[in-house]
């Protein structure tokens, strides 16, 4: 189970482990989901309407954007941006379900609150998620303009990009969209382990049945059910984040179509309801859903894969003797 649990039974995990454990699964989910967050982007940065009825902009569906995205940039445009988007991966996962771990074991300890509650899950969630954030907001960025840039290249390499953009843009356009990232972090973390909670309770077996049958079965399903409804709930603020994080990136950004220019969350909120309507919060949203079941769902499944195999070994090595 995900979070600290006093009844557990087994050797207990150090929040090394279990941040050893949330960075091999956000890596291994990564690789898995980097075509659907490079069609979000893509669909998140459009100005003009998504929409294969009134063909107005370059993409204009799921399909259709991934045919024309192969035919243009070849099959490797879809992993854009894959080494700093893994490095935030291992990175996120790493801080996150360490301070996951470590706030739910402190509820435990300092309160009289059941640490394997929902509502603890939630707010721990949140702050896990929002603590990796800040660590992580640099490379989300990198990540995000490179998966932006088309064919004609702007940043040849990590390097390059980051040698540019300190450069030309100072060393704070790496917290650009900082803002709208937490503010949507935290409620779409909370969620998700809110939820994963929720569906990973209802869907256990009898007491009556032992093992761990379907158990990681269960924490995939549970996982994509929570990611999908904690993405729906918050998507718009991904969507201001990534326009707020291609600022000073337009000359790029101009081979796709219209570009604009944000001086803020708030400024960025007003134009977008203004030119593109209150389905303009909802740009990319088709193919964000599918990442965000893949993504949630792999990413608790891993997690605990790699937990209850960490677990094993050490009640192996401790039943040995070894330790």
């Amino acid at each position: 189970m995900v979070g600290f649990d006093p009844g557990a039974q087994g050797a207990a995990l150090c929040p090394e482990e279990a941040a050893l454990a949330g960075s091999a699964a956000g890596m291994v989910t990564r690789a898995i989901i980097s075509p659907f967050d490079v069609l979000k982007i893509r669909f998140q940065l459009q100005i003009e309407r998504v929409s294969s009825r009134r063909p107005e902009g370059k993409y204009r569906g799921l399909f259709q954007a991934s045919r024309c995205i192969y035919s243009e940039e070849g099959l490797s445009a879809f992993w854009k941006g894959h080494v700093p988007a893994q490095l935030l991966s291992i990175c996120f996962g790493a801080v996150q379900f360490a301070s996951f771990e470590l706030l739910t074991e402190a509820v435990h300890k300092s309160t009289l609150y059941d640490s394997q509650t929902a509502g603890v899950h939630f707010v721990c969630g949140g702050l896990a998620a929002c603590s990796a954030t800040v660590v992580c907001q640099p490379l989300d960025t990198l990540r995000t303009r490179f998966a932006a840039q088309g064919e004609t290249k702007v940043y040849r390499n990590l390097r390059h990009a980051v040698s540019t953009m300190c450069r030309s843009e100072g060393p704070l356009t790496f917290y650009r969209g900082l803002c709208p990232t937490l503010l949507a972090v935290f409620p779409y973390a909370g969620l998700q382990f809110f939820f994963y909670n929720v569906f990973k309770k209802l869907l256990a077996p009898p007491p009556k049945e032992t093992g761990n049958s379907g158990g990681h079965l269960r924490s995939l399903v549970s996982g994509s059910g929570a990611g999908m409804i904690s993405k729906t709930i918050t998507y718009p603020f991904d969507l201001f984040k990534k326009r707020l994080q291609v600022g000073g990136f337009e000359a790029a950004r101009a081979q796709f179509g219209q570009v604009r220019t944000y001086r803020g969350l708030v400024d960025c909120m007003v134009q977008i309801a203004k030119e593109e309507g209150v389905r303009g919060f909802y740009k990319g949203l088709s193919p964000s859903l599918v990442k965000a079941a893949l993504s949630t769902g792999f990413t608790f499944f891993w997690y605990e894969v790699f937990l209850n195999a960490m677990r094993d070994l050490k009640e192996r090595r401790r039943t040995n003797g070894l330790t």
